[in-house]
């Protein structure tokens, strides 16, 4: 039991030491002077609907219900949000209070919330056929899958639908056994890929895993450039990937998977140059690659589609959810002509696979990217938030690291900036519930939930990112003398 009484997390001391200094930061070619003034209260930008009077039950009420009804599924905040209304990066509560969600239901709300044209597409659907299943023909289903395979790099063509990113996972794990005839499979610690049996034994982190039997999984270093042994030094890490191969196995692996940004780990990119390195081995030992696109893909990162295409490879297997449907029940596998074979060998069924609404949802959210250009809109406002937070870091020693791409960042947070001592979670929580008090939703990632996640809908503008900003400018001034004990 330590108690933290005498030490503030940020002191008195602190900040008007921050006060009497002036940063700078090397943005680009321009220096851009942080101001170290006090922050005033942010205010959310305009925005041209009101939501209809709530008439339903309380949150209150609801919370209630819950507790008898649900299993485990806390709310966030100590006084859980009870939103009744959306409308694109914006969601309201029984109060008709507004809110900017930088978390977008952690990346599902792609296009905004009831994006009108997806909105449109769902309705129209559903006054015609609502649930056929694949043993029937149904033209939702080529029709979104041919647009899909046009978005695939090299022979990345051949799909099968499902409804969440684990069971996606769990299907590309199982093709990757039946196609190399192999059974072990190289993981990352850190890492997050669902909470089915086989999918929970490749999570590399306590916090998302059972105390069940977990078998045909090794777990390799994660190359965390802010916390790893080996910095942004991709190829040394790879190392450890050969070295598992080759004393932990039989030289023979079914496959590897991987995020190519960790998303539930706290936003952590790999390292450069570390899935070329891995890939290489992996497929001489006889394994194929997984990329786990669940959160980062569809023109997330702004600068591709795919995550992966960041690091310069193509995997042979790829899985996608969250934002592929806009908010639809929806995954897929994708992979090539000869894995997919395999899975012919037996029965593989899924009722709802395919179902025309969700499909319909998935194509009407693949013409919107392409259409509003939300892809490029990521990359554009997301290197303008980052550079907003990465001038705060300059500001507040409380930020260790701001990381991320397009619209995909994460800050985290510290004690001690130079020992990377992660915040105590009683204070992440308390910043959390102020930032959600000035009407701003982020997300909490890590194992030790200290950093903040940020995953807003690609419709996500700059007047937004300065609020949000702001928003947390204003936080961690007033924060300055929470106590925590543990």
């Amino acid at each position: 039991m330590q108690r933290f009484v005498a030490r503030r997390v940020l002191s008195e001391a602190n900040f008007l030491r921050v006060q009497q200094r002036c940063f700078t930061l090397a943005a680009a070619d321009e220096k851009e002077v942080v101001n170290t003034d006090t922050p005033r209260p942010p205010v959310l930008p305009p925005f041209p609907y009101t939501p209809p009077r709530y008439t339903g039950p309380s949150g209150d009420e609801i919370m209630a219900l819950r507790k008898k009804y649900v299993m485990q599924q806390a709310p966030y905040y100590k006084k859980p949000l009870n939103l009744v209304d959306g409308k694109m990066q914006y969601v309201f509560d029984e109060n008709g209070k507004r809110y900017l969600d930088a978390l977008a239901g952690v990346s599902v709300v792609s296009c905004g919330h009831c994006h009108p044209y997806v909105e449109e597409a769902i309705i129209k659907q559903m006054k015609s056929v609502q649930h056929t299943t694949v043993l029937y023909l149904n033209h939702t289903l080529t029709d979104y899958l041919q647009a899909l395979a046009d978005k695939m790099p090299g022979n990345l063509k051949v799909f099968y639908l499902l409804n969440s990113g684990t069971e996606a996972n769990e299907l590309a794990m199982l093709l990757a056994r039946l196609y190399t005839g192999n059974n072990d499979i190289i993981a990352l610690r850190n890492a997050y890929h669902g909470l089915a049996p086989a999918t929970m034994s490749t999570n590399g982190l306590r916090i998302e895993k059972f105390n069940i039997v977990q078998t045909g999984i090794l777990h390799a270093l994660d190359p965390n450039p802010y916390r790893g042994d080996f910095g942004s030094d991709g190829k040394k890490y790879a190392q450890d990937v050969q070295n598992i191969i080759d004393y932990a196995t039989s030289g023979k692996v079914a496959g590897f998977i991987s995020e190519t940004i960790q998303g539930v780990g706290g936003v952590v990119e790999l390292a450069p140059g570390y899935l070329p390195a891995v890939y290489k081995s992996v497929r001489e030992a006889g394994g194929v690659c997984i990329a786990d696109e669940a959160i980062t893909g569809f023109g997330r990162t702004g600068s591709h589609y795919w995550a992966f295409e960041n690091q310069g490879v193509i995997p042979d297997i790829v899985t996608m959810a969250k934002g592929i449907g806009n908010g639809s029940p929806l995954s897929a596998v994708v992979t090539t002509p000869e894995i997919a074979e395999v899975l012919g060998r037996s029965t593989y069924y899924s009722t709802f696979a395919g179902n025309p609404i969700s499909t319909t949802a998935g194509l009407a959210t693949l013409n919107v990217i392409e259409k509003e250009g939300l892809q490029k809109n990521a990359y554009d406002v997301g290197s303008y938030l980052k550079k907003r937070l990465t001038a705060l870091k300059h500001k507040y020693p409380i930020i260790g690291d701001v990381r991320g791409r397009g619209l995909m960042i994460g800050v985290e947070l510290v004690e001690d900036r130079e020992l990377k001592t992660p915040l105590p979670k009683k204070v992440s929580d308390e910043i959390h519930e102020r930032l959600k008090d000035l009407g701003c939703l982020v997300g909490k990632a890590g194992l030790y939930s200290n950093v903040i996640r940020l995953l807003p809908p690609l419709c996500f503008n700059k007047e937004d990112a300065d609020f949000l900003a702001r928003a947390l400018d204003y936080t961690l001034w007033n924060i300055r003398s929470v106590e925590s004990s543990c």
